[in-house]
């Protein structure tokens, strides 16, 4: 899998967690829109995309199956996302 082009939304709202929304294009032929990036106390992190479920969970829509995945993404997205608070 080869992370194609990252697409960062800076989200411009004080005293908010959601920071940006990001949209991924995986080997030039898929893309992930609506990857949240969130900011915590132990600095900020991704949120992969969701719905709202009828007993009012969230569940995922899209999401890595496992760890080296999601690490490849979190690094390609909070990169681009370092890189456009700098512009």
């Amino acid at each position: 899998m080869k992370i194609s082009d990252v697409r960062i939304r800076l989200v411009n709202k004080e005293d908010n967690k959601l920071k940006a929304v990001a949209s991924i294009t995986l080997d030039d032929c898929f893309v992930v829109h609506d990857i949240k990036i969130i900011d915590s106390a132990e600095g900020a992190f991704i949120a992969m995309p969701s719905r709202k479920t009828n007993d009012g969970e969230y569940k995922d829509i899209a999401h890595p199956l496992n760890t080296e995945t999601r690490e490849t993404l979190k690094t390609a997205i909070l990169t681009a996302y370092y890189d456009e608070l700098k512009k």
